[in-house]
């Protein structure tokens, strides 16, 4: 399953965001969507509950509007949140975070940005061409030639990269 904790997550948001997790996953599910992403973090504008979900053929607004309709339900009855927050439910754009083990094989041959929490081979942050996953550990090909292997657990961001 995905990650649910973010850089600078607190212990509280963690639990949110793994709540909200297990209450929209069957949501999605059942209307065909796959959860690629949930983050919940204080803005400027107060807390924002933010879900980014994919689809193969892509993500209508109509699928969003629905997704915040049915999981506002829940997540009200649920009481999950204690106090006031905005629910944004989107697609998750041409920088797709990558959040699952089945993302980095799905996405194989696509360019991508990848940060590790220790540096590797001198460096924490990575650009490159996706070559999949072998054994926990994710392929990278760098514009260079050469192929870095990054262990899955050490990766604390990892996005698709779009190309122009």
């Amino acid at each position: 399953m995905g990650r649910s904790r973010h850089p600078g997550d607190s212990p509280q948001t963690a639990e949110i965001v793994a709540r909200v997790r297990a209450l929209a996953e069957p949501i999605l599910g059942d209307l065909g969507l796959e959860l690629v992403d949930a983050e919940f973090r204080r803005e400027t504008q107060g807390w924002v509950l933010r879900l980014y979900m994919d689809r193969a053929g892509g993500v209508t607004l109509d699928d969003c509007q629905r997704v915040s309709e049915e999981l506002g339900v829940h997540l009200d009855v649920e009481d999950v949140i204690g106090h006031p927050y905005h629910l944004e439910v989107s697609s998750p754009g041409l920088d797709r975070p990558l959040t699952r083990d089945q993302d980095f094989v799905r996405f194989a041959g696509q360019a991508a940005r990848v940060s590790t929490r220790e540096p590797l081979e001198g460096r924490r942050n990575f650009r490159g061409r996706l070559a999949g996953m072998r054994d926990g550990t994710v392929l990278l090909d760098l514009p260079d030639g050469t192929r870095v292997l990054i262990p899955r657990a050490a990766i604390v961001r990892a996005r698709l990269e779009p190309e122009l």
